[in-house]
């Protein structure tokens, strides 16, 4: 069974950045799960989901249902068309990492429904993998989602602000209201974090397991469009990535 491993935080504290620069070191093969509307770690790893022929979550769920519609056979559900456009058109395979993308909601309503049928897809495709992760949209709405109710590793990626440690106290609550169950609670410091305010979230009760380092060239390949797995491997965020996996005994 694939250990599952989510990374969460604030708007812009640096999950998907988290996530990329892990996928780097993670023994494959691993399935990448973008539940961030923009795309953004597709981006970073400089995947372009049109130019590779493949669609978003929610686009599958479109066409499963207009393609019910157009009067497909009544016998066939949703569901089961849904998951034959994700195995299909959608799952990305890709050198030591596969990728699946949410997408921007094109249907009616919440992301209630696709978020259902991912959360059965999700079990199912984890049997093929070492390593399942989840990157999560900023604030806590998919937690409540619960698309996975059993979590081995949850990473949260925090900013130098009052705010992020209000943020723990917040997930924990979600976490336990929804039932979602997890092995491990680590939290990270991103790059904006100086020793005195590192220090203070060495003390914060949770299990600390380092900062994010800076990089410039980090910012430099996201405005450039590069993929940040190209970054060279002295790269000082990616040493630092390295260590807090380590820790984790993800590597």
């Amino acid at each position: 069974m694939a250990k599952k491993i989510v990374s969460t935080g604030r708007g812009g504290a640096g999950k998907s950045t988290f996530v990329a620069l892990m996928s780097r070191y993670l023994k494959p093969p691993s399935l990448l799960i973008d539940l961030d509307p923009d795309l953004s770690l597709a981006d970073m790893l400089g995947i372009d989901f049109q130019t590779e022929g493949k669609r978003t979550i929610v686009e599958a769920l479109y066409d499963a249902v207009k393609e019910r519609q157009r009067g497909g056979s009544p016998l066939t559900p949703v569901e089961d068309r849904f998951k034959g456009f994700v195995w299909g058109d959608c799952l990305y395979e890709g050198k030591g990492f596969d990728l699946l993308t949410l997408g921007t909601k094109d249907l009616e309503g919440c992301y209630c429904y696709p978020d259902h049928l991912l959360r059965k897809t999700i079990s199912e495709l984890s049997k093929n993998y070492t390593n399942v992760v989840i990157d999560s949209p900023a604030g806590l709405e998919h937690l409540n989602r619960n698309i996975v109710s059993q979590v081995d590793d949850l990473f949260v990626v925090l900013d130098p602000s009052d705010k992020s440690l209000i943020h723990i106290k917040k997930i924990k609550a979600i976490l336990k209201e929804v039932g979602m169950m997890y092995d491990q609670f680590y939290i990270l410091a991103n790059y904006m974090f100086d020793e005195e305010s590192e220090r203070y979230l060495k003390e914060a009760g949770e299990v600390f397991l380092g900062k994010i380092e800076y990089d410039p060239k980090v910012e430099e390949y996201n405005l450039k469009g590069e993929p940040l797995n190209k970054l060279p491997e002295d790269s000082p965020a990616y040493r630092s990535v390295r260590k807090i996996l380590e820790k984790a005994g993800l590597v």
